[in-house]
């Protein structure tokens, strides 16, 4: 049996540690910026997802220190983080090259079907 697909939540927070450690401000910003600013996530979602992952050993805390007499926590992936990682982004990319090879297909048979007909087979596909 395989894995389950990751989260979005999840996917986004590995993605944004994939590249340097980071503290939870700076990534909601990061998430903002790889979701092009679709996907704002909240606080206290962050850590409630932050603290999964840390339990789940895909995350670590990488430095703890003070800022402003408030604790701020930096986290880094592990090596089991970055596996998982890059297990899901190839199995996104697989999904995605055979939606393309499908969808191309069906703009390949349409491609001679203009009009009423080229229409009416484009409904019947994309109902």
């Amino acid at each position: 049996m395989t894995e389950r697909s990751m989260q979005e939540p999840t996917l986004l927070l590995l993605t944004a540690l994939a590249d340097a450690p980071r503290h939870g401000y700076a990534l909601i910003q990061e998430i903002s910026e790889i979701s092009d600013g679709r996907v704002k996530m909240r606080t206290g979602t962050l850590y409630g997802a932050l603290d999964r992952l840390l339990q789940q050993g895909l995350i670590e805390v990488a430095a703890e220190e003070i800022v402003d007499g408030r604790a701020r926590r930096t986290y880094a992936l592990t090596g089991s983080g970055r596996t998982a990682l890059a297990t899901e982004a190839e199995r996104l990319r697989t999904v995605a090259a055979e939606a393309e090879r499908r969808l191309a297909t069906v703009r390949s048979a349409l491609k001679g079907k203009p009009g009423p007909e080229g229409r009416a087979l484009m409904r019947g596909i994309f109902a």
